[in-house]
């Protein structure tokens, strides 16, 4: 991929094992890093957000290009580019702001060139070989006929433009049926301009249409790479569009509570799919396949920025400036707080490898990649990240693309050699913290101590906050005379201050032992019957009052001791003991 004379020396820098590049990398730092310099351009007037970039083989040829639904400098001047290598290749204007875009093949027949769908508006914009080839239109919402009356009495001059505006303000505030985009423009003029705008749509007919929000795409009955994939539309009406690849014909309608923002799927349409949806309400809805309503919600503490699947979890980038890992059915694994604002996110996944990570495009100009929560590579940019795009351009496999929020381009390719390895970045939890307990099963003793503990429940938190002093006083006195002795009981790792071992026993011990008492065991909670009788008998010393069955083997090693010695035993974790 060539590079223009004019190309800015390397603006950005790349940040691995915590070292960042500078703009003129010397060959130590350069030959560490993972990524190559292709094209850098910060005067590339390109602005969009991840949604609107798409990577694809338009002409069949091999050749990949770059699809970007540009909103124009001050979002007023809305283009379709496309881009071969660093050049734009074609430039189109759109009638609305872009919302999405997306390649998809429509058909099996030969030649297999994707289709390219951009979502703007109401319609969905189809090219095939860079020529519009179809558009689709949402279909149009019923009305409200005492609006719809209105409007006909205008247009008739039955009521005068300052009786419709107060009529349809009544509507606004207690009908159902929201007003259309006529009306709400109607209601926003001031009154020397109403009778000129009732004069222009007299002709013309009041529609009630919603527009296009979110869009992605679901393979039809294959998961290959290759295969026949359908649209699917996230509307401002709530409801969520599958259409057909051929005849764009609605295959299947869906509604949620919010309206979505982002959209992930899995699966194949004819078989079985899973479809999250995350919403304006701060919720991501589960759909799965034949069902109108959601099935599972994820309820968010903050609103969602991106949305992206790894595997099988969903990860989720909230405002709050973290990254949250979630199950199908909403369980949370892990959570991961950001340096700075996340403003894009996507989805990074190098094939050859077979390594899934998530991109998130920080507001301080890093780019962040994690598996999971580990932190496996951060790149510097020199202004923030707007949208993230990774896959194959031109002819490489591992293409990283990236805007600006003033409009730069930036290309990256991955090296060949580049081995993404946990912790090459900033170091993140410490691996202790993620060690589970050994908590042994409940046994017959411990529904018998929680029974206890019940009755007894103050005496106890009385006696646990006495040990939990002494403990205090132990630890504080043992510190003194580490420090005393020089024995450096300072950690080595700023990480990890502190190390504890926790040993889980099901066995409890008595706080107190009467010597006038025959028998004691760990798991004896009462005194014996009868004081211990001495050497002189031939029994054993056995705990009658102990609610806790004795096992098979311990009786035998109490019949076993009775006979070989005229001792008193106890018996303590299946242990024979003298008294």
């Amino acid at each position: 991929m060539t590079t223009p004379a004019k190309m800015a020396a390397a603006a950005s820098s790349d940040c691995d094992g915590g070292r960042a590049e500078s703009s003129a990398p010397s060959a130590g730092t350069e030959a560490s890093s993972k990524w190559l310099d292709a094209h850098d351009d910060p005067t590339a007037n390109i602005h969009t957000f991840s949604a609107c970039l798409a990577l694809a083989d338009l002409h069949g040829d091999g050749e990949y290009k770059l699809v970007v639904g540009d909103l124009g400098p001050g979002a007023r001047q809305p283009r379709l580019k496309v881009l071969k290598g660093p050049a734009v290749l074609t430039e189109s204007p759109l009638p609305a702001l872009p919302a999405a875009a997306a390649t998809f093949l429509m058909e099996q027949h030969e030649p297999r060139a994707p289709a390219l769908a951009l979502a703007s508006g109401p319609c969905v914009y189809v090219y095939k070989n860079l020529r519009p080839y179809f558009k689709f239109s949402l279909p149009p919402l019923p009305l409200n006929p005492v609006e719809q009356d209105l409007w006909s009495q205008a247009k008739e001059d039955q009521i005068d433009p300052l009786t419709l505006k107060e009529m349809l303000e009544g509507i606004r505030e207690k009908a159902e049926v929201p007003l259309s985009v006529q009306s709400l423009r109607f209601l926003q003029l001031e009154l020397s301009e109403m009778e000129a705008f009732v004069n222009q749509h007299k002709s013309k007919s009041i529609k009630r249409q919603t527009v296009i929000t979110t869009m992605t795409t679901l393979k039809k009955n294959l998961a290959d790479e290759d295969a026949v994939s359908c649209l699917v539309l996230g509307t401002e009406n709530k409801e969520l569009l599958v259409l057909d690849p051929e005849a764009f014909t609605v295959l299947a309608k869906m509604n949620l509570p919010s309206v979505p923002v982002f959209l992930e799927v899995s699966g194949q349409f004819d078989v079985e799919f899973r479809l999250a949806a995350a919403c304006r309400d701060g919720n991501i809805y589960i759909l799965r396949r034949d069902s109108k309503r959601p099935r599972y919600c994820i309820e968010l503490s903050a609103q969602p920025v991106g949305l992206v699947r790894v595997h099988k979890v969903f990860v989720v980038g909230t405002t709050q400036d973290s990254l949250n890992g979630f199950t199908h059915k909403g369980k949370r694994l892990w959570t991961v707080q950001m340096p700075a604002a996340i403003l894009t996110m996507n989805l990074l996944e190098q094939r050859s490898r077979g390594l899934q990570a998530v991109m998130a495009g920080l507001a301080n100009g890093e780019v962040r990649i994690y598996r999971d929560k580990a932190l496996l590579n951060v790149i510097r940019a020199p202004d923030a990240v707007t949208s993230l795009c990774f896959g194959r351009y031109g002819r490489e496999d591992n293409t990283l693309i990236m805007t600006t929020r003033g409009g730069g381009l930036i290309i990256k390719i991955l090296k060949r050699t580049a081995v993404f390895v946990e912790g090459a970045g900033e170091a993140g939890p410490p691996p202790a913290q993620a060690t589970k307990l050994s908590v042994p099963r409940k046994t017959r003793l411990y529904v018998d101590q929680t029974l206890r503990e019940r009755e007894a429940g103050t005496a106890m938190h009385r006696a646990f906050q006495t040990d939990l002093y002494l403990l205090r006083l132990r630890a504080a006195r043992a510190y003194v005379q580490a420090l005393e002795s020089s024995l450096s009981p300072v950690s080595a790792t700023a990480r990890e201050p502190l190390k504890l071992l926790a040993v889980v026993s099901t066995h409890r011990t008595p706080r107190q032992r009467d010597p006038s008492w025959g028998c004691w065991s760990a798991s004896c909670t009462t005194r014996c019957s009868t004081p211990c009788p001495g050497p002189s008998s031939r029994s054993p010393c056995w705990c009658q009052g102990s609610a806790i069955p004795w096992r098979p083997s311990w009786r035998a090693s109490v019949a076993r001791a009775s006979q070989t010695s005229s001792r008193c035993w106890c018996f303590e974790k299946a242990r024979a003991r003298r008294c």
